[in-house]
């Protein structure tokens, strides 16, 4: 077992995009990381780097036997893990009409199932401490939806429900859960290694079309600035639920519920009709 000193994360999806921001700056502010990506030799270079303070391991998610072990193999050499941070996922390009079940299903297993692994084989450790900060890497279309990407922003929707109802479950036992809910940033998540396209149908050639124009148009953030908020919310007494990580999520948000609450409201008197009589 290797001595501690500061805080010890483990990271999925550690190879690319946040992950790979995340885990580099808090090595670099003297924490230990656990660091996990599918491919073990994409984060070789850490253990050059940063020596006994990084542990690097090979980790596919969609592997609950092996999220258990490697999870466990952490906290043993470590001696403690304080941090789960799940940020492995990918994006699945294609409209509701177009994707298959199988696509989605595999989207679902990654996004979804693998974290819940992450998070059951890390409880039964983080409750034996009796402490101990689950972070999510969600978006802020965890709240809101585009065209085209509906089955990746479902996964999120998903995601955000079941850390929402995690948070209340361990509250007890000393743990903390926090949503990280990010914005379009300048990562490799656009990239190939982070999509996956369903067989395309002529009909909605051009809606796609016009989809990836506007986000060739979107300002993207800086990764490079977010590892200080992150800190903060590890190091805070008190961390949010939710966090929206950049400045593009709570006016789209905020304009999205406004919409939202408008057209429950306008409906209110059907809504209320419709409950009957007291039984």
């Amino acid at each position: 077992m290797t001595a501690t000193t500061g805080k010890v994360w483990f990271i999925t999806g550690a190879s690319r995009g946040f992950g790979r921001v995340w885990t580099e700056a808090a090595l670099e502010r003297g924490d230990q990381v656990a660091a996990t990506a599918r491919n073990v030799t994409s984060i070789a270079d850490l253990n050059e780097k940063y020596g006994n303070r990084v542990l690097t391991l090979e980790l596919d998610v969609t592997n609950a036997e092996q999220v258990k072990t490697v999870v466990q193999r952490a906290h043993a050499h470590f001696g403690k893990l304080d941090i789960i941070l799940n940020n492995a996922g990918y994006s699945l390009v294609g409209t509701i009409e177009e994707a298959q079940a199988d696509e989605i299903r595999a989207l679902y297993e990654t996004n979804v199932l693998g974290p819940v692994a992450v998070v059951q084989a890390a409880l039964p450790l983080l409750r034996e401490q009796g402490y101990g900060h689950i972070l999510g890497t969600s978006s802020n279309l965890g709240h809101v939806t585009l065209p085209v990407i509906g089955y990746y922003c479902s996964s999120k929707w998903a995601f955000e429900a079941i850390h929402e109802s995690l948070a209340e479950e361990v509250k007890p036992f000393g743990i903390k859960v926090t949503i990280i809910e990010p914005g379009a940033y300048a990562t490799e998540f656009g990239s190939q290694q982070s999509l996956k396209f369903a067989r395309g149908m002529d009909i909605y050639t051009g809606l796609k079309t016009s989809f990836a124009e506007n986000l060739q148009h979107l300002e993207k953030g800086d990764p490079a600035a977010t590892p200080e908020a992150i800190f903060k919310i590890v190091d805070a007494d008190q961390p949010p639920l939710r966090f929206l990580l950049g400045n593009q999520g709570l006016p789209w948000t905020r304009g999205a519920y406004e919409q939202r609450l408008a057209e429950w409201e306008a409906w209110a008197e059907v809504s209320d009709a419709a409950q009957g009589a007291a039984k």
